[in-house]
């Protein structure tokens, strides 16, 4: 199995126990991954997808944002939002982490 997917299926089988609907996390949510915490390394998340080390993560690419990621939880014009990936705290919209996916459609 690929690792990003182990590390996929690892936070959301962790998060499934805890999870709320979506709009309730999005409305509910107030405070923001912290680049340090043990999730966010696991991930690869940053606040800013400008500095992402492509070496590291050469799957990245310029236009991937946590605001156009199917896991955002918020409005498209937000600059802070729930994500699936992170339980009850907010990225920024224009962050990015390993497990980023297209929005189906």
């Amino acid at each position: 199995m690929h690792p990003s997917r182990r590390i996929f299926l690892t936070h959301i089988t962790a998060l499934g126990a805890s999870a709320k609907a979506p709009s309730a996390m999005a409305q509910s949510s107030s405070a923001q991954v912290e680049e340090a915490s043990e999730t966010a390394l696991a991930l690869g998340y940053l606040h800013d997808t400008t500095k992402v080390d492509s070496k590291k993560y050469p799957q990245h690419q310029a236009a991937q944002r946590c605001v156009n990621c199917s896991f955002w939880q918020g409005k498209p014009d937000a600059a802070w939002a729930g994500c699936a990936m992170f339980g009850r705290k907010q990225v920024a919209a224009a962050g990015w982490c390993q497990v980023w996916a297209k929005v189906p459609g």
